[in-house]
């Protein structure tokens, strides 16, 4: 890695190349290969078979359908669920699979077994075998007006074609029309008077109607087809066919004993648009089509079509999903254009702005790079992916951040900006690597979840581990590239202006560094056995408020759509009138609510839309005259005029409706994101009785509960039913109950004679009774059986009736009959936690009644239940990984462990955050915090591996190195998890609809990062000397005595130094800071003591690259300085630097007082241009200067100017006790200092009491802990 480094950062072309091509082709791949859509396209990894048996009941459909298909298929490897509803005509098997199944494959081996049955009732349709797609609505369009049934459907089909033919449109389908039916309905009466069966009607117009093909004339003239052609296609065609010739030459035409109706089947739907009659057609996308492409295309269609059409009719959009995309798409665009921004700001503000340029720069490589992996991975650009990148945005730029920092640093010292791109990068190119790649192993878990959700937050790692990856590519080969051009001592107008300020905020972060977080850094070592005890007992106490309930638990939020919805189910065979008056009252209160919060103003109103449809539910439940359904549509929380919630709408709305007497049950729904119910308990086992009975005392329970509502059970008694029984005589006729039922059957249901195809519709012809004869119970008994003998005796004779009730519908469940009671819940008011808990104590003691009886929890609590095993799976594997991860650069099974306790703190700042949010905490949060594990280790890995350096190559102890690594890494590792926080920070604070389902992850992993944050630089330096200790110990106790010291090159000495009071180091002096190139920000062009109101310009400052001698004696051939009095023993003539009279080639290491162009009684350093209006020559005048606070040329003034003190002594003695040398002569201070003779050593210091802080520029060698007197002026006076 190291070699491909340094070959692109001294290859600039070929690095921009590079970057150029990423861009380039990413920006192609997202604006023409990655389809826009509101939610990811989803493969559901399931086969349905869905099976059709015309006018049977659901416990016949059950026992002559789904259980032989059940039994057929039940031992086919791959299948893990069954899952089967049989109702009334239909039959339904869902079959789940088994991970790493390939469903087409599944599915073959289904239709074979299915296909080979030959079990099934002859009036049972061919099984329909299909792998469910994912529907992809755009946009709906409803037409309304005063229109008859027919007209209104000519139209809205001839809509559908004309959408179908836009370019941009390939799908679109008509909603809630009924099919023609061509029915022929013979009255009882009439069949007796000429002697036929329905049956037999059905042989002759089947013999009669039809084509059919009957081969070919081989010809010279060529090949002629032959064909009867006699297919009747419209009732006229039919009431012309023959059904008796007499022998007097008569006939009898189907017309004479037929009513020939030509007309839509009995199916009751009612679709009703703003109160009018509706048809809906609605819009998919297909394939890589752009769903807001789709949907402009659409409403530029109907703007043009509306012109054109009948006064009163309307043609208008509804539910266009398209602008929920847009919104939401605007929504994260705005967060992520604002976090980019504000990353880029925080960059800028302790950076130079050229490297805070550089790094952003990443951020558009990195997202064009995974933009590019997007459709290999079968990645769209939907809200899921988008929210990806927004949670990406701050992470993408840790590693350069840490990268361009560190170049930054060497840049600082003097190094070349070649050298300091290829040294920067390469210092720090391995922990960086392995916190990037501890962060995409901690997304790898969200690939793991099952189901639905699963499949949608599976989006989420696809596009941040692309992103990660081209992040490490891009600050590894091309970042240091860029970097490598940086000149910071050439800079244009506006950059110095920019350069300025930068500076101002960098001091600032400097001043904290050292006034701040170094003593209390220093405190924390010293206690740090303490400071960890209150570190793990606070989060102790954190832990036992959220499990007391202090922070609420939701699987999932409670998030107001855009649409409401209520469901209205009334008892089966309930008439489509009652109904249809129940769906009309909803809507009237519907309405009641769209003019109330009409905006005065505009005229807009909160309810846009109001859609209904009388005699079906959706799905299965389409054309059954029990039930029905309104929706109505609401404007966009963000974009209402008047302060109402979805949920306030929806409340005043079930108090309008009011009770609706004999309903059995009105649910509503305006929740976004929702599959299940909050509380469904799932019964098993037993026989019907038994499931009815636990399930009404479950019913009776969930009542008692409060803010629980919308109980029901999936077990509807179903429709009332006659049953029937052959009596004794039946079969002395020789009537058997197969004729019977058939006969019956016939004149009820009636008969399917045939298909026609008219145009685009197929037409069912039937043959039947007229449906007077078929709505009493007297035309059933007064109907004749046909014996054998021909004979026909009254139905009365052979056949009794009893009267029973069927189930609606039947569910199965791996082959075992089930039901389900499921309920609803306040999620902000009711504890759903307590609640289930509490329903399993019950369901305990009741299902003691009824052995045979099993239960669980289902819904929410399922896939709570499932989600948390796989996120606790994920969690060990992660951690799991994170530890390897760390283990592999660090060789140590140990410091990995020191990293990781940065996890559980940042897991506390999730909680923390979302209490100052107001949010409670979700399965979101969670996998925020599963992510957060790999990002909380970063700086911790980074600070640890500064650590380690130190020891090893700077030679330092392990607290000396503990206390550099922390001040050196302070900046980076803020710096990181500011710009993550910051690029969450707009979707954090977003009120919009699209964004609220996601803030809990966002506020865990920002929250979380920079709780963690703060504790890491404190928690793991104590945990590093801890762990140390214990290392000691363990070493004690092994072999009996201290392990051994390291070879430190550098003197310790107190944090305190005179020359070590910056951001150097404590231990280092200026030289040595030098020579070890430890020195930060602008301290190569800065003194020590110009960290104060000193001084810019320098004091001591080896800031050239030339081999300069006096540099070189220093750090070869002696130990580094202690002082800058230590240097003195360098030269007698001066006090610092070279001799009085040397040429000024190394004028950057002379003190200021062996500048030979300067007194040496002036104690000044004049390095500007500018003419300075004090004299400097002169003492007196420079001193009253300073004391009156009016220097012209302050930034000039020598540390040494600050009093009065006389060169020959330098030194200060402030307490009362006779010493035991004498300061005057400088050589005697020096060879104290040496020999470490000085019995007050800390009271040694040029300066010592200057209005600077006295404890920033004291020496203190000894032990003794002593404590200087702020002040004495007497003796510097004297």
């Amino acid at each position: 890695m190291n070699g491909s480094i340094r070959w692109f950062a001294r290859n600039t072309v070929a690095a921009n190349l590079l970057m150029i091509c990423i861009l380039i082709a990413g920006a192609y791949s997202l604006f023409t290969r990655i389809p826009l859509e509101v939610f990811p396209s989803i493969e559901l990894e399931r086969v349905n078979i869905r099976t059709s048996f015309p006018g049977a009941p659901p416990s016949e459909v059950e026992e002559g359908v789904t259980v032989r298909i059940e039994e057929a298929i039940q031992d086919i490897e791959g299948i893990e669920k069954m899952i089967s509803n049989s109702s009334e005509g239909f039959s339904n098997i869902r079959i789940e699979l088994e991970n790493g199944y390939d469903p087409q494959l599944l599915k073959d081996e289904i239709t074979t077994r299915v296909e080979g049955l030959n079990t099934l009732p002859d009036e049972v349709e061919r099984p329909v075998i299909g792998i469910p797609a994912w529907q992809r609505e755009v946009i709906s369009v409803a037409l309304a007006g005063p229109l008859g049934e027919r007209e209104l459907r000519d139209m809205a089909l001839q809509i559908e074609e004309d959408i179908r033919a836009l370019p941009e449109v390939t799908q679109a389908q008509v909603e809630g029309i009924r099919p023609y039916e061509l029915a022929i309905e013979i009255q009882e009466r009439t069949l007796r008077e000429f002697g036929l069966a329905l049956s037999e009607i059905s042989n002759i117009i089947r013999r009669q109607s039809l084509d059919l093909s009957a081969g070919s004339i081989k010809t010279n003239g060529g090949e002629v087809l032959i064909r009867t052609k006699g297919q009747a296609y419209v009732k006229e065609d039919y009431a012309d066919l023959v059904i008796l010739s007499r022998t007097d030459g008569t006939r009898l035409r189907l017309g004479d004993i037929a009513t020939i109706k030509d007309d839509f089947d009995e199916t009751p739907i009612i679709t009703k648009f703003n109160g009018q009659p509706a048809l809906t057609v609605e819009v998919y996308r297909i394939g890589d089509q752009n769903a807001i492409t789709v949907a402009a295309a659409v409403r530029k269609y109907i703007a043009e079509k509306s012109v054109l059409l009948p006064e009163g009719i309307t043609l208008e959009t509804w539910r266009d999903r398209s602008k929920t995309v847009s919104a939401r798409l605007q929504t994260l665009t705005d967060s992520a254009l604002q976090g980019g921004i504000l990353v880029l700001l925080l960059l800028g503000l302790f950076l130079h702005p050229s490297v805070a340029f550089w790094v952003c720069i990443g951020i558009p490589v990195s997202f064009m790079g995974s933009a590019l992996l997007m459709p290999e991975l079968g990645v769209t650009l939907n809200t899921i992916s988008l929210f990806a990148y927004i949670l990406v945005l701050g992470i993408v730029v840790d590693d350069a951040i840490v990268t361009g920092e560190n170049v930054y640093s060497h840049l600082r010292r003097g190094t070349s900006p070649q050298a300091a791109a290829e040294k920067g990068t390469v210092e720090v190119a391995v922990p960086v690597t392995f916190g990037v790649l501890t962060t995409m192993v901690a997304f790898v878990p969200l690939l793991m979840v099952e189901g639905v959700r699963g499949a949608i937050f599976s989006q989420i790692p696809m596009i941040v581990i692309p992103v990660l990856l081209f992040s490490l590519i891009e600050s590894k080969w091309i970042l240091p590239a860029h970097l490598s051009g940086i000149r910071l001592d050439h800079e244009g107008a506006i950059l110095r202006h920019v350069s300025r300020a930068q500076r101002w905020f960098a001091d600032g972060l400097e001043t904290f560094i050292f006034q701040i977080y170094r003593p209390v850094l220093n405190l924390s070592l010293s206690e740090r056995y303490l400071t960890v005890a209150i570190f793990f007992v606070g989060g102790a106490l954190l832990i036992a408020l959220i499990m007391s309930g202090w922070m609420r638990w939701i699987f999932f939020p409670r998030i107001q759509s855009e649409v409401a919805r209520a469901t209205l189910v009334m008892p089966a065979g309930t008439p489509f009138v009652t109904t249809s008056a129940y769906i009309d009252r909803m809507t009237d209160a519907a309405l009641q609510l769209q003019d109330k919060y009409r905006d005065p103003g505009t005229g807009q109103s909160v309810v846009i839309n109001i859609l209904s449809n009388s005699g079906t539910t959706g799905g299965s439940s389409s054309g059954q005259s029990n039930r029905g359904r309104v929706f109505f549509e609401i404007e966009a929380p963000e974009k209402r005029k008047i302060d109402v919630t979805t949920n306030d709408l929806v409340s005043e709305w079930r108090k309008l409706i009011g009770p609706l007497p004999g309903a059995e049950s009105l649910n509503f729904r305006a929740e976004f994101g929702r599959t299940s119910s909050p509380i469904d308990i799932q019964l098993s086992g037993g026989n019907f009785e038994e499931l009815q009975a636990v399930a009404d005392q479950l019913k009776t329970k969930l009542g008692t509960y409060p803010n629980v509502f919308d109980i029901e059970d999936s077990m509807s008694n179903g429709k009332e039913e006659l049953q029937l029984r052959l009596m004794p005589a039946a079969e002395t006729l020789g009537v058997r109950l197969d004729d019977l039922a058939r006969r019956v059957r016939e004149g009820f249901f009636g008969i399917t004679v045939q298909r026609i195809q008219r145009g685009r519709d197929e037409v069912n012809v039937i043959l039947r009774y007229p449906e007077q004869e078929r709505a009493t119970l007297a035309s059933l008994q007064n109907m004749t059986i046909r014996t054998p003998g021909g004979a026909a005796v009254p139905f009365a004779e052979v056949a009794s009736l009893e009267p029973g009730r069927t189930p609606a519908a039947i569910t199965r469940i791996d082959r075992n009959r089930t039901m389900n009671v499921t309920a609803d819940a306040n999620k902000q008011q009711a504890n759903l936690e307590a609640i289930k808990s509490d329903l399993e104590t019950f369901l305990q003691e009741t299902t003691r009644f009824y052995p045979a009886v099993k239960y669980s929890l289902e819904g929410e609590a399922r896939e709570q239940r499932d989600s948390f095993n796989t996120l606790i799976f994920g969690l060990v594997g992660v951690l799991f990984a994170i530890y390897s991860l760390l283990a592999i650069p660090f060789r140590s099974y140990l410091q990995p462990l020191i990293v990781m306790t940065a996890i559980p703190f940042g897991a506390i700042g999730a909680v923390i955050g979302h209490w100052i949010m107001d949010l409670d905490l979700t399965i979101m949060s969670l996998m925020g915090m599963l992510a957060l594990t790999g990002v909380v280790v970063n700086s911790s890995l980074v600070l640890v591996d500064y650590i380690n350096r130190q020891q090893s190559e700077e030679g330092l102890s392990v607290q000396e190195a503990i206390k550099v690594a922390g001040v050196a890494r302070f900046r980076p590792v803020l710096l990181t998890s500011l710009t993550t926080f910051a690029g969450l920070t707009p979707i954090i604070f977003d009120k919009s609809t699209q964004a609220q389902f996601l803030i809990p992850m966002a506020v865990s992993l920002g929250y979380g990062v920079l709780f963690a944050t703060f504790t890491t630089l404190l928690i793991i330096p104590v945990n590093y000397l801890i762990l140390n200790d214990f290392s000691r110990a363990w070493y004690w106790l092994i072999h009996g005595t201290e392990p051994p010291t390291l070879n430190v090159k550098a003197p310790v000495v107190a944090s305190d130094n005179l020359l070590g009071a910056s951001s150097i180091g404590d231990s280092d002096s200026h030289l040595e800071a030098k020579r070890r190139g430890n020195l930060e920000e602008e301290e190569i062009e800065k003194s020590l003591l110009s960290r104060s109101q000193m001084s810019q310009h320098t004091i001591i400052s080896l800031g050239d690259n030339e081999p300069d001698l006096l540099n070189e004696t220093t750090a070869d051939n002696k130990p580094p300085a202690v002082s800058p009095l230590h240097a003195a023993a360098l030269s007698k003539e001066s006090l610092l630097g070279t001799e009085e009279g040397d040429t000024d080639e190394d004028k950057e290491e002379l003190s200021p007082l062996s500048q030979p162009s300067i007194s040496q009684s002036s104690m000044f350093v004049d390095l500007d241009a500018e003419p300075d209006e004090i004299d400097y020559e002169d003492t007196d005048k420079i001193v009253s200067v300073v004391e009156d606070n009016e220097p012209t040329d302050e930034e000039e003034l020598s540390p040494l100017s600050q009093s009065t003190i006389s060169q020959s002594t330098m030194f200060v003695d402030l307490d009362a006790e006779p010493d035991e040398e004498e300061y005057e002569a400088p050589q005697n201070i020096l060879s104290m200092v040496e020999d470490e003779t000085i019995d007050n050593e800390e009271e040694l210091s040029p300066l010592s009491r200057s209005p600077m802080s006295q404890s920033m520029y004291f020496v203190d060698l000894d032990d003794e802990g002593d404590d200087p007197k702020t002040k004495n002026k007497e003796t510097a006076e004297a």
